[in-house]
């Protein structure tokens, strides 16, 4: 367009060196009437960026080879400032069939194209739209599911969108909607809205009646089995009966001249429903319970079944089971109840291991029986076709029976309470409240449970996650996350001395366990860590320990594939911690070595901080470290979105 107004076509048309199959134009920049460059994707499997100036127009300025075909390109501008004068950076978008978004640096002058990060998205090609989020340019990009990619204080964001697969969009403004998108979805037609900018993740609630304290998932159906446990509270049964009882008292309270008008009062009693939600529950008391399994559809949110305990009974753990003399199919919920119990002094009436068999499709649950024990079973987990039970400090080995679990073994040596168990081919991970994790082998000839190794430190065990055959990660009551290793000389094929006639120097080291773990990780959280998880957070990413809080944290570990990784990360921290010290003026290495000296855990949050710091900053890091700034950010941005988004 010149500058009457007039459209004209160049003169001279290019030949390019292989079939168009796509290609994108950018916006004009702020002050001129045309975008400076064409991008144009071939099927040679290259993208090559063109001149759109009137002096030598259609001119190529570069080229980049591509490890695909192309499917779409989108050149946008993101990362400016909150005013207009601040120039964002100008990125060449490139999806290509295998799945694959590149996201590619474009000189704004030059043309030249640099610094190229990669991105899977999906298992069909991608497609490119740009769409306008916050004032912002935004990319959203489809494959087998959408995601969006944008700019949010000073950070990118790759997320994907918690929605059905789209087919194609373009941005859409109305009066309702000033920033919306409008798609295609098979044959439909729809307009969204996006909000929360810059969550990870997508969250759905559903209510429940009591403390969610447990859940384990249903491996086929992935329905949720959920154990509620209400300290101070009353069961359904105790509500119906306590209402009927303060009915007939205030009856009984009235004379005769006011019995028609007290029994009328008592009717209106009993009909009157107040909602607890608003009203709050009747407070029972210390030391009553009330409990109740749920089996709960996690899409949907339905509720299939809801089993209730009786009062004063309090389940507090659960386990899916498969017993070898049962039939290969047959699952058993297997949940510990503890009767009459009391926090403070710790005092407990008798436990109860409750068996169910559950369905294929996890809808329905079958009593078969229930166990009592002496003591509260407050960890339970299946082990080679049985049952392991930690029954108070007593660690014991159960098989199915017709009238209750059958005990074959125990072990007593534990010194305080089992709190969690967790098995892994002959071994047996056994966490104790206050003395750590102890390191249990089976030797089924002699029916024996013998701990053959155990920590050196006294934690006090939340949870914990099994790594490998040799590894366990814990994290304890005070906000520690620890990594606890068994060395390759260590022997797990000892034997118990139930004669005591060993030498008192062979029995074992400090009171404990012959052979001793070495702990090779330890990291200062600050928040009571109640699950860790080995887990692997998007399709094609590697695993890694995500771990959740007290508080409402979601975290993630993430294993170092590379000592060259883990060399920069270590000088980046350095760096950070002296350029960029916390708000409050603490020692960044202090707390993070509150209770354990830190080892081995390089802190990721303050080493993202090196994005929000100024350019002089950033400038005088990155040469310290012989990179560039853009380079110590792209290797930030790698170890996320290798791992999470």
């Amino acid at each position: 367009m010149d500058a009457t107004g007039e459209l004209k076509e160049y003169d001279t048309h290019k030949e390019m060196a292989s079939d168009v199959v796509c290609m994108a134009l950018g916006n004009a920049p702020s002050g001129e009437q045309m975008s400076r460059f064409l991008a144009v994707g071939l099927a040679d499997n290259t993208v090559r960026i063109i001149s759109l100036d009137p002096d030598d127009g259609l001119s190529p300025l570069s080229m980049q080879a591509l490890p695909a075909a192309a499917e779409s390109l989108c050149i946008v501008e993101m990362g400016a400032g909150e005013d207009d004068s601040a120039r964002g950076t100008l990125y060449l978008n490139i999806g290509l069939t295998n799945g694959v978004l590149l996201r590619t640096v474009l000189d704004p002058v030059t043309g030249d194209l640099s610094d190229t990060r990669t991105r899977y998205l999906g298992s069909r090609p991608v497609k490119l739209f740009r769409i306008k989020m916050q004032g912002n340019q935004a990319v959203l990009a489809m494959s087998s599911r959408s995601w969006l990619s944008y700019s949010y204080q000073n950070r990118f964001h790759l997320t994907p969108l918690s929605y059905e697969s789209l087919e194609f969009a373009s941005g859409f403004s109305s009066e309702q909607c000033p920033e919306g998108i409008v798609a295609i979805s098979s044959n439909t037609l729809r307009i969204l809205a996006l909000e929360k900018l810059g969550a990870v993740f997508n969250q759905v609630s559903f209510p429940v009646e009591y403390t969610p304290r447990k859940f384990i998932v249903h491996p086929e159906s992935s329905n949720l089995i959920i154990l509620e446990t209400e300290h101070n509270a009353y069961t359904e049964e105790t509500k119906r009966q306590r209402r009927i009882q303060m009915a007939e008292e205030m009856q009984e309270a009235a004379g005769e001249e006011e019995e028609e008008l007290a029994k009328e009062m008592a009717q209106a009693f009993l009909n009157e429903d107040l909602p607890e939600r608003v009203f709050s529950a009747p407070k029972a008391g210390a030391g009553m319970w009330a409990s109740l399994l749920r089996l709960l559809d996690p899409v949907e949110g339905k509720t299939h079944l809801i089993l209730r305990l009786e009062q004063n009974l309090a389940a507090v753990s659960v386990a899916l089971v498969k017993f070898a003399n049962q039939p290969d199919t047959q699952q058993f919920l297997v949940v510990g109840v503890a009767k009459d119990l009391q926090l403070n002094p710790r005092q407990v009436g008798c436990g109860y291991i409750y068996t169910y068999k559950v369905d294929t499709s996890c809808t329905s649950l079958e009593l078969v029986h229930k166990t009592q024990v002496d003591e509260v079973p407050t960890a339970i987990c299946g082990f080679q076709g049985r049952l392991l039970v930690g029954v108070g400090r007593m660690l014991r080995l159960y098989d199915m029976g017709k009238k209750k679990l059958l005990r074959k073994c125990e072990n007593k040596h534990i010194p305080n309470l089992i709190v969690d168990i967790r098995a892994m081919g002959h071994r047996i991970f056994v966490s104790d409240v206050q003395e750590s994790v102890y390191m249990v082998r089976y030797k089924r000839a002699e029916n024996q449970l013998i701990i053959f190794a155990d920590d050196t430190q006294p934690r006090w065990i939340t949870t914990t996650c099994v790594l490998d055959y040799n590894t366990v990660a814990c994290a304890d009551k005070f906000g520690n996350i620890s990594v606890i290793r068994l060395s390759q000389n260590i022997s797990d094929d000892v034997d118990e001395d139930p004669t005591g006639n060993k030498a008192l120097w062979d029995r074992g080291l400090l009171n404990g366990a012959s052979q001793k773990a070495d702990f090779i990780a330890n990291f200062h959280i600050g928040e009571v860590c109640m699950s860790l998880q080995k887990a692997t957070l998007i399709p094609g990413g590697s695993e890694s320990l995500v771990y959740t809080t007290l508080s409402g944290t979601v975290g993630v570990l993430v294993p170092f594939t590379s000592h060259e990784d883990q060399d920069f990360f270590q000088h980046l921290e350095m760096h950070m911690r002296s350029e960029n010290a916390p708000l409050c003026g603490r020692d960044h290495l202090s707390f993070r070595s509150y209770y354990y000296p830190l080892k081995n855990v390089l802190d990721g949050d303050l080493c993202e901080q090196y994005n929000a710091i100024d350019a002089s900053k950033q400038k005088s890091i990155a040469e310290d470290l012989d990179r560039t700034s853009s380079e110590v950010s792209k290797k930030l941005e790698d170890i996320r979105t290798r791992y999470a988004f």
